[in-house]
């Protein structure tokens, strides 16, 4: 005969008589005696009606607490004020905020360094194109143009300046617009 080996898988299937006795069974209980459970249900009574006066405690607490401070003027928008500038302080005086502003002071340095020395590089780039021939060249051109649209404009003369023919470009023209001098000097008088 063969001899079988019981296990896990193995294990015959429950008849009704033990269904019955596993739904009587309760799982979340351990045994106990009728005098133990009275006794639990009084602890637990009295547990929950200290929780309950701790409550009220709290809230006469509270708002003991709210009344002080409405006396002493201190409103939830001047206590979130405090706490801000509490925060902030503790944050300016952390290592990691203060290694954080080194860092960023001296990229700021370097970056002004940077650009002074990219303002001083283009100065005289500017200076160098200045003094190219290309430039002296479209200079020229510029100075001859202006000579001749004088000369056209104001008669025969000197060449001058480009400010110089600007200049007498706006008295010209100043002198040639009319005025209005129609009012006595005594009825123009506020």
């Amino acid at each position: 005969m063969e001899t079988r080996q019981q296990g896990f898988l193995d294990s015959e299937p429950l008849k009704e008589a033990d269904e019955d006795l596993v739904s009587e069974v309760n799982l979340n209980s351990s045994i106990m005696t009728e005098e133990e459970r009275e006794e639990a249900q009084q602890e637990l009574a009295k547990l929950e009606e200290e929780i309950s006066t701790l409550r009220q405690v709290l809230a006469s607490k509270e708002k003991q607490h709210a009344e002080i401070k409405q006396k002493l003027g201190i409103s939830p928008l001047s206590e979130l004020r405090t706490n801000f500038t509490r925060g902030w302080h503790d944050m300016q005086c952390s290592s990691a905020y203060r290694k954080t502003s080194e860092t960023l002071s001296t990229a700021g340095q370097k970056t002004s360094a940077a650009f002074s020395t990219f303002g001083t590089t283009i100065t005289k780039k500017f200076g160098d194109m200045r003094n190219s021939p290309s430039f002296k060249s479209f200079e020229e051109k510029v100075e001859n143009t202006v000579s001749t649209i004088k000369t056209k404009v104001g008669g025969t003369g000197a060449g001058g300046s480009f400010e110089e023919v600007l200049s007498s470009a706006a008295n010209a023209s100043s002198q040639d617009t009319p005025t209005n001098n129609l009012t006595d000097s005594s009825e123009r008088q506020c």
